[in-house]
């Protein structure tokens, strides 16, 4: 008869109990614990603290440039668009209807110190320029801003958004620079034939300003006759 073996089940090793913390060791994790529970807010807080710091802004941010100089910079912005474009109507200063009428006319607005604050910079304004041209067909709008978005790409702007043909009637171009601090715009309205463009500088801080000046700078300023660059004129 052979011989029957029989094979014992093997044994499961069970670990040692990790020996009891001592009186020391549980008080330095507690104090470590402590610790990190403190030191994750106070990161927290300097980090907000020091993002408050890059962004809020002062006078001393800003270039100290006269409200004029600022106009004549932002009508040879929007007149390099309309050479582009190739408008070569004049427009004299001012507009009888809005979103009807041809149109050439300044503004300006206060800038903020940014942040969580709406608190305005003492002295700092930007300017923007606006124009706008009545009776222009599809012929001369469509490539005309086709042409500008290549042109703003080429020379460093940044085209937040262009749209052609929305709902059939409505053209438009958005760029941008210098982080944003800088924007042009541009509208065809193709059941009007009306074309607008438009134009905002940086900030810039005014010499005079005085406190006691509520008004933004500049806001007084009209813009001169706007039409395409002598060079354009001279071609």
């Amino acid at each position: 008869m052979p011989e029957e073996i029989t094979t014992a089940p093997a044994t499961t090793a069970v670990p040692a109990p990790a020996p009891a913390a001592t009186g020391r060791t549980a008080a330095r994790a507690f104090g470590i614990g402590c610790a990190v529970l403190v030191a994750v807010p106070l990161l927290l807080v300097l980090a907000f603290v020091g993002w408050i710091a890059v962004v809020t802004k002062d006078a001393s941010d800003f270039p100290r440039v006269a409200p004029e100089e600022m106009v004549s910079r932002a009508v040879d912005r929007s007149r390099e668009a309309y050479d582009v474009l190739g408008f070569t109507r004049t427009v004299r200063p001012g507009v009888e209807e809005i979103g009807v009428s041809t149109e050439n006319t300044v503004g300006s607005d206060h800038c903020y110190r940014g942040g969580l604050t709406d608190e305005t910079v003492d002295g700092a304004y930007r300017v923007s320029h606006s124009w706008a041209l009545d009776h222009v067909p599809a012929g001369q709008a469509v490539p005309g801003l086709r042409r500008l978005r290549d042109h703003l790409e080429d020379t460093g702007w940044d085209i937040t958004s262009y749209r052609e043909n929305v709902s059939g009637d409505y053209w438009a171009l958005y760029a941008s620079r210098s982080d944003g601090d800088e924007h042009m715009s541009f509208q065809w309205y193709a059941d009007r034939d009306y074309f607008a463009g438009g134009t905002s500088t940086p900030c810039a801080v005014d010499p005079g300003w005085r406190p006691g000046d509520d008004e933004p700078a500049g806001d007084e300023l009209w813009p001169p006759d706007f039409g395409p660059s002598a060079k354009k004129n001279g071609s």
